[in-house]
């Protein structure tokens, strides 16, 4: 048997490949949207693709399975579990089985064995895999999408917060607990292969290491030494971080099949005075450079997400799925970044712009970042100044500057109004990073003079502490 996995890390996302070395078949499980990783792997070690699958209707990145099974011929197995309103209705173009609990398939001689796990989703499956051609008969391991992960499960609010399904939180978290009892009952032996690690939205606590073991779950992970079914309904839905707001687009473009990328515009470069115009016109415009970078010098109205791991979980957040897109960036990352952002479905990236021709540019607009100290002593208390935070609600919470105005950074192009007209705001989060972005956004919109507040609350507080 042939296995790989597979790690984006701007997703926190797994997936897999599983070939039978003896009759050339391969299977793909939950995978990203980028799949010549996939192609590449199946060309180098001499398989087919024959098999697409998924855990489950994704909320946190846009799905390959349609792509790969476009490019491949393979055939879609797919959830049959699960609510009506939430069935995979791409699925009649290609050729599929529907799946349910207690089912199985083959790809070569590996056996897959369909177990419905719901509770992060109705539909959510797992797959118990057996290696039959390799002469076993027991399971080697499992692989569990957005179940259960390395010392942590599954959201279960995610379709009544993203998509709107009132009520479904708690009834999710039953159907969690009804079915962690169940991944009881595995083996301890047997291998887990998770859907996402450390990073993800999609849990409270993920661990960093990529698999463990069913055993090792048993004895570590919180949700599994759960005894009581209320106490435990009570934890898993205390203290879940927002949802990011693409997730709702995600589910809809996954249920719905996303579009094939050969649809996707162009990528062309253009000059300052075409950027500019795309800016008077709406189109948003994405500044990739660092945030020092962009606080030296920007053009106005540009958006400051810098390209690194949390790029696609800002642009998710901050960016309309309607809006044309355009970029500030080095020409030799521009297909990194398409890649990120139609990762999760922000497939209208049309144009950029050599990130040389802006930093060549005079009278850039700028943004000042000011010292623990420098924020104490000239500006905190003073009545031209709104001091706003931008983390979550989880570390307003736990501590915070009284005379904050709390406004999560997702969430600030739609909460403007909580900002105080005539005040300068100074903006922080918890170590400088968010903040970057949060100031980029407060000029955008209008607010000049924006200050940032140095290390965040997190160089505030110790500073404070050693004063």
């Amino acid at each position: 048997m042939f296995f790989k996995s597979f790690f984006d890390e701007k997703l926190a996302q797994m997936s897999y490949m599983v070939g039978c070395q003896k009759t050339g078949e391969a299977l793909v499980i939950d995978p990203a949207r980028d799949i010549q990783p996939y192609l590449e792997t199946a060309d180098k070690e001499g398989f087919e693709i024959s098999a697409v699958t998924e855990t489950h209707i994704h909320a946190d990145f846009l799905s390959g399975a349609r792509e790969l099974a476009n490019a491949s011929n393979g055939k879609l197995y797919l959830s049959d579990e699960g609510h009506n309103d939430w069935k995979y209705v791409y699925a009649k173009d290609y050729d599929h089985q529907w799946l349910k609990g207690g089912d199985k398939f083959y790809v070569g001689k590996v056996r897959l064995d369909v177990l419905h796990t719901p509770g992060h989703t109705p539909e959510s499956l797992s797959f118990l895999l057996t290696d039959e051609g390799g002469g076993s008969s027991v399971p080697m391991g499992i692989f569990t999408g957005d179940f259960v992960f390395v010392g942590d499960i599954g959201r279960p609010d995610l379709l009544e917060k993203a998509a709107g399904a009132e009520g479904t939180s708690e009834q999710g978290a039953k159907e969690m607990y009804q079915s962690l009892q169940r991944f009881k009952e595995l083996p301890d032996y047997v291998q887990l292969w998770p859907g996402h690690g450390a990073g993800s939205a999609c849990g409270k606590a993920l661990g960093a290491v990529p698999s463990s073991t069913v055993g090792y779950e048993k004895i570590n992970n919180w949700a599994l030494k759960a005894d009581n079914e209320k106490a435990f309904i009570d934890e898993l839905l205390d203290g879940q971080p927002e949802p990011p707001n693409y997730f709702a687009d995600m589910k809809k473009l996954n249920k719905e099949g996303p579009a094939l990328l050969r649809e996707a515009p162009k990528v062309k470069q253009v000059g300052i005075q075409e950027l500019q115009e795309k800016i008077s016109s709406g189109a948003a415009v994405i500044d990739t450079r660092s945030k020092e970078e962009f606080a030296e010098g920007h053009i106005e109205g540009t958006l400051s997400i810098p390209i690194n791991k949390g790029f696609a979980n800002w642009a998710g957040w901050l960016i309309n799925y309607d809006k044309e897109i355009a970029v500030i960036s080095e020409p030799d990352k521009v297909e990194e970044i398409q890649q990120a952002l139609q990762s999760i479905g922000l497939d209208n990236l049309t144009s950029y712009t050599d990130a040389q021709e802006v930093e060549q540019l005079d009278n850039l607009e700028t943004y000042q970042s000011i010292s623990p100290e420098e924020f104490d002593r000239e500006y905190r208390g003073k009545d031209n100044y709104v001091i706003v935070d931008v983390r979550t609600q989880e570390e307003w919470d736990e501590e915070h500057i009284e005379e904050a105005v709390h406004v999560m950074i997702g969430t600030l192009p739609d909460r403007l109004d909580e900002i105080p007209e005539g005040k300068t705001p100074i903006v922080h989060c918890q170590s400088g990073v968010r903040s970057a972005i949060a100031a980029s956004i407060l000029q955008a919109n209008g607010y000049k003079g924006v200050l940032n507040l140095k290390g965040g609350f997190g160089a505030w507080k110790k500073y404070n502490e050693a004063s």
